[in-house]
């Protein structure tokens, strides 16, 4: 198995390359979706989230109000902490079961998008990481395309890792600023590197 970590800022097109290199053949697990998964009702993260935030971070149908959570969260560094401190382990948690269940000859790819923020890549042993970028009023109106109001993606692109910071833990950076095409060729030259790094492993 080859492991990889792929993260970019929010807007970036990470969720692209991410399809882009499943259809290569790459075992992709989504942070995002396992995000998802350890917070529904019932686990304890969500118990958790609720005696931290408020009653008022649950929506009428019993689940998570992502869109509240994130208001009342992202509002002081402080609260983001305390956001992370219960949502990370649970998904690191989650995180190694899946990868633990993958077939042993893939080259897994681990989309994270908080993997400089969450300190975690030295950790997971990740072999390479891909890391995805764009310009900033890109990323910006990709986010207002998707109904994310311009201040709201601001305060949660503020509180991410900058580039340059991403760049430091980079095997390969991918510019998403042009096509699909541009990138999907970007994409394939790297996954013919990973390719010679798995055989070489093996």
């Amino acid at each position: 198995m080859l492991l990889v970590g792929l993260t970019g800022g929010i807007g970036a097109g990470k969720s692209t390359v991410a399809g882009v290199l499943a259809d290569l053949g790459a075992v992709v697990l989504d942070a995002d979706a396992v995000a998802r998964e350890v917070v529904e009702p019932g686990t304890p993260a969500f118990t958790a989230l609720i005696e931290q935030f408020g009653q008022e971070i649950v929506g009428p149908d019993g689940s998570l109000d992502r869109p509240r959570l994130a208001e009342i969260a992202f509002a002081t560094d402080a609260s983001r902490l305390a956001l992370e401190s219960i949502t990370h382990p649970a998904i690191h948690a989650e995180f190694g079961r899946q990868m633990s269940s993958a077939p042993i000859d893939a080259i897994l790819v681990m989309d994270v998008p908080l993997l400089v923020e969450s300190g975690t890549a030295a950790e997971r042993g990740y072999e390479a990481v891909i890391v995805v970028e764009s310009p900033r009023e890109v990323r910006l109106d990709r986010l207002e395309q998707r109904g994310l109001g311009r201040s709201d993606a601001e305060a949660r692109m503020a509180a991410q890792a900058t580039d340059a910071e991403r760049r430091l833990i980079a095997t390969y950076v991918v510019d998403n600023s042009g096509d699909l095409a541009g990138l999907t060729e970007q994409v394939q030259r790297i996954w013919i590197d990973l390719e010679r790094r798995h055989a070489e492993k093996h």
